[in-house]
């Protein structure tokens, strides 16, 4: 054995060894970037999307709008000031009293606290599992409840994560 054929046997080895780490690093920053990346967003089961608005194809397809007729002002009901101010909040469907009921989390990890009823709302907080809130009402379609907290805060929270209390 000559020094050359060493130094070939030793040049080959660190080449082989430079080459297997090179590789390594690589499919270790390409999958790390790959777990980095945001998943796409989930899409629930009760989650309703909203239907595409379609213009209509033609004029016929239209309805018409019946005119008004007029309403001579002595007709009309007297109204006062106060009843005209009180209107009620149509996405509150139904409210068991004024107090409503207490309930607890039982969403694991607790609930996002929103200020509408909409998962676009504002994020006002969140609430932890077990934790004991009042329940005011339901939104119209059913999906939302509205609660009170403990220190009087009032928000919506996705429905069927709230246990009533005996």
């Amino acid at each position: 054995m000559n020094i050359s054929n060493l130094f070939q046997f030793i040049l080959g080895f660190i080449l082989g060894v430079f080459l297997l780490a090179v590789g390594s690093v690589g499919a270790a920053y390409y999958f790390f970037n790959r777990m980095a990346a945001a998943p796409p967003k989930p899409v629930f089961s009760e989650t309703v999307a909203d239907p595409p608005e379609t213009a209509p194809t033609s004029p016929q397809s239209q309805e018409t709008e019946p005119e008004p007729t007029a309403v001579a002002a002595n007709d009309l009901p007297e109204t006062t000031e106060a009843e005209a101010e009180e209107a009620p909040e149509p996405e509150v469907a139904d409210e068991t009293s004024a107090d409503g009921y207490k309930a607890t989390v039982t969403w694991s990890s607790g609930l996002s606290l929103r200020a509408e009823p909409s998962q676009d709302s504002a994020r006002l907080g969140g609430v932890d599992y077990n934790s004991e809130v009042t329940v005011l009402g339901m939104s119209a379609d059913g999906t939302w409840q509205q609660i009170r907290l403990e220190n009087g805060t009032e928000a919506w929270v996705k429905a069927g994560n709230l246990q009533k209390v005996n």
